[in-house]
């Protein structure tokens, strides 16, 4: 054992040592140090290259930490924001987002995989639990919120109604409680698919009715399905939808009638051919009948029919008119007659803008044109009426879209 280039106090090289002053050298160092002393230069620069691996060795296994927003145990959260889970100190291997409802939420990661996005906004009024994991960790980070409830709402009231069938004219007619004050965002969350395939478009009347058609009349056997994803759509400001719902209807047979009051006469045709022919009475030169396209919208049985309801005084109330089937909204019907004389259906106009058919008191007589005509049809058909000497109806007057043309109507779209 032998230490290089001790030197004595009077700074004099020395030869020799004796023993007790090697020892006492020695002596001045602590032990460990001594034993370090005792390596070589090159032992010494592995020492110091072990520090700095394991300083390194620290910050590579350094704990992967996982943070969720909205932050977990919120009760209130914003849910017009999407959820975000990041990491740092490492990367993301899996997210997934649940909520009560059932429902998970998708997303995407960001290139380097350490910040998820959920492709959707979180629903109001859900409890959401949130499992996220690192990679290679093997413990997760789990964080639960619940999103706030919308102060206000609106729903859209459609028709037909769910399960229906109905006639080749029937436009999936939708009202909203609430006025709507961007167009775009909610007809975008509305969709009406059709098999066989046709292109359907939406065109929005006022502010809180928006109806769908084709170009032309449906085919008979159509499937329609409504699909509503209202639910948390800011139709206003403040004013949220709460639907998410998918409906089907259905297309029946197709049945045109055709009412010429020139002629005084109905033609009725079931997919494309003749099925009968009525006598009619329509309205008279002071009460003229609306022309135009019109669709069956209601049908009653009977019904009792009030002037004063249609701005005409008190001209006429009847209580119980059979076989009553509404064609606009401002009160025109096709309906029986058993008051008038037979002799009026076919050579005479005399209604208040009602188009008439005889008929017998009670609704309950089959020989008659009233009671045929009402059993042979159903919501959604089609009503023409010409040559009555009356401008053509309003396309929001009823379900009658049908007398706008197809520019027309997709000018009414707001997507």
């Amino acid at each position: 054992m032998g230490v290089q280039h001790i030197s004595n106090r009077s700074g004099r090289q020395s030869g020799k040592w004796s023993r007790r002053g090697i020892l006492a050298a020695l002596g001045a160092v602590p032990a460990g140090a001594a034993l370090a002393g005792c390596s070589s230069s090159a032992d010494a620069s592995a020492t110091g290259g072990g520090k700095g691996a394991t300083a390194s060795a620290k910050s590579a296994t350094k704990k992967a930490t996982i943070t969720v927003d909205p932050v977990s145990g919120t009760k209130k959260a914003d849910f017009t924001a999407p959820v975000e889970v990041t990491v740092t100190d490492g990367t993301l291997a899996s997210v997934t987002v649940a909520g009560n409802d059932g429902a998970t939420l998708a997303g995407t990661f960001n290139s380097a995989k350490t910040k998820w996005t959920s492709a959707k906004n979180p629903f109001s009024g859900t409890k959401y639990t949130v499992t996220a994991q690192a990679q290679g960790a093997t413990d997760e980070t789990v964080a639960t919120f619940t999103t706030k409830s919308p102060g206000e709402t609106f729903i859209g009231y459609f028709t037909p109604e769910a399960d229906s069938t109905s006639g080749v004219g029937m436009p999936v007619s939708i009202n909203f409680t609430h006025a709507v004050k961007d167009r775009a965002a909610v007809q975008k969350a509305i969709t009406v698919t059709a098999e066989p395939e046709v292109e359907v478009v939406g065109h929005w009347f006022s502010d809180t009715r928006l109806d769908f058609r084709p170009e032309t009349y449906w085919a008979k056997g159509t499937k329609i399905t409504l699909s509503l994803k209202l639910k948390d759509v800011e139709g206003s400001d403040g004013v949220y939808g709460v639907q998410s719902k998918d409906v089907t209807f259905h297309i029946g047979r197709e049945q045109i009638s055709t009412v010429d009051l020139s002629t005084k006469q109905m033609t009725v045709k079931r997919d494309g051919a003749t099925y009968a022919t009525y006598p009619v009475s329509g309205g008279n030169s002071q009460h003229t009948t609306w022309s135009g396209i019109m669709v069956i919208s209601e049908r009653f049985k009977q019904t009792r029919m009030e002037s004063s309801t249609v701005g005409l005084g008190d001209e006429y109330d009847i209580s119980d008119v059979p076989h009553a089937q509404r064609l606009t909204t401002s009160g025109t019907f096709v309906h029986g007659n058993y008051w008038a004389s037979t002799s009026v259906f076919g050579s005479q106009n005399t209604s208040h803008g009602c188009v008439g058919l005889h008929d017998a008191k009670g609704a309950s007589d089959s020989s008659v044109a009233g009671y045929k005509f009402y059993e042979s049809s159903m919501i959604g058909d089609v009503v023409i009426v010409k040559n009555s000497g009356e401008k053509t109806v309003e396309a929001s007057n009823g379900l009658n879209g049908w007398n706008l043309s197809w520019a027309d109507w997709k000018a009414g779209s707001a997507v």
